[in-house]
């Protein structure tokens, strides 16, 4: 397989957070805009800068946020980001994104939280207009900070469920923070019909994969990389088919995993568990959706077949209404059809 015929692929994304997916060219001119200092001054420079390589756990991982964020503060700034975002996604051959990101950290020059979720689904808006891509919203709350908090960003979720946002969910340090702390705020998502999602057992162990699936309903789970560590729980997953969003890069760079051959997707994906592949972060991780991809096939001898598998389970796992997930299907699955055939698929990788 090569890369033009993985980029080819109609994929779906459902886990890539806003903050950690911003070009490093975007940073540097909001930066001066704003007044703000980068670490470097040069985009190549500090593209390779944000690639996080020395981070011993997922909280070190996440320091890099501060970077991106002190130039997303204003409305402007984080509409062009969503909307080069979901540009070089689906140039990527992404035909369905979901962005996510914890719109309380957007707020600290006087936004408000309105703003910062209208700015967004703004510059995605106009990313579907200008090129062959879907993309929504999904709010996050932050472990670190209180449930009241969650409970807030749950109801802000809510209130835009009609303007582009399809999901909540919990990120932020997992260690020591546990999800169930917040499970009112997934209670007052579940209970208006949004979907939730939660970032577990990345973090930490299957103990919070628990968590996540029992106290907070999740329909999705985020990372899940310490699942495969309780049978039990796995079977339960498995079974109710809540949809695993795998980030291999992330996941060895946050020592998840201690590399990308030790990872348990393909045992997951063998259990016929529903996988899917994401970038997690774009800039963080220096990966687009197509090298997550590769990825799969070096490490984890993925086929195209396989793979295509991963593809479709996107789609079908979207937090969207069934009828526009059906339609992506469709779609993807005759597009599949032809790449089958493809001389591109003979061709060695680059």
């Amino acid at each position: 397989m090569s890369r033009e015929l993985l980029r080819a692929l109609p994929k779906a994304e459902l886990h890539c957070h806003l903050d950690g997916s911003v070009r490093a060219e975007t940073m540097l001119e909001l930066a001066r805009e704003y007044g703000r200092t980068m670490p470097v001054d040069d985009a190549d420079a500090l593209r390779e800068h944000m690639v996080v390589k020395d981070a011993h756990n997922l909280e070190e991982y996440l320091e890099r946020f501060t970077i991106t964020l002190s130039v997303m503060q204003r409305a402007e700034a984080i509409e062009r980001i969503a909307y080069e975002l979901a540009a070089d996604a689906a140039r990527d051959g992404v035909r369905y994104l979901e962005t996510r990101y914890a719109p309380v950290l957007n707020t600290q020059e006087g936004l408000s939280l309105d703003e910062a979720v209208e700015s967004a689904a703004r510059g995605l808006a106009r990313a579907e207009r200008d090129h062959d891509i879907v993309a929504r919203i999904i709010v996050c709350g932050l472990r670190h900070l209180e449930p009241a908090v969650s409970l807030r960003l749950a109801k802000l979720a809510v209130a835009h469920r009609e303007r582009g946002v399809v999901g909540f969910d919990l990120a932020g340090g997992e260690r020591g923070h546990p999800a169930g702390a917040h499970a009112e705020a997934f209670a007052y998502a579940r209970q208006h019909e949004l979907a939730v999602t939660v970032h577990a057992g990345e973090g930490d162990g299957a103990e919070s994969v628990r968590q996540a699936v029992h106290l907070c309903g999740a329909d999705r789970l985020g990372h899940a990389t310490h699942l495969i560590d309780d049978e039990s729980l796995t079977h339960y997953v498995n079974d109710r088919r809540i949809a695993l969003e795998v980030c291999l890069t992330s996941n060895v760079q946050t020592h998840a995993t201690e590399s990308f051959d030790a990872h348990p997707v393909r045992r997951y994906f063998d259990r016929g568990m529903n996988v899917v592949l994401n970038t997690d972060n774009r800039l963080m991780s220096g990966t687009t959706l197509t090298d997550e991809y590769l990825l799969a096939a070096r490490h984890h001898g993925f086929t195209f077949e396989e793979l295509a598998t991963i593809a479709l389970n996107g789609f079908a796992s979207a937090f969207i209404p069934w009828e526009e997930r059906v339609r992506l299907m469709e779609r993807a699955r005759a597009e599949i059809e032809e790449l089958r055939g493809s001389p591109a698929s003979m061709r060695n990788e680059p």
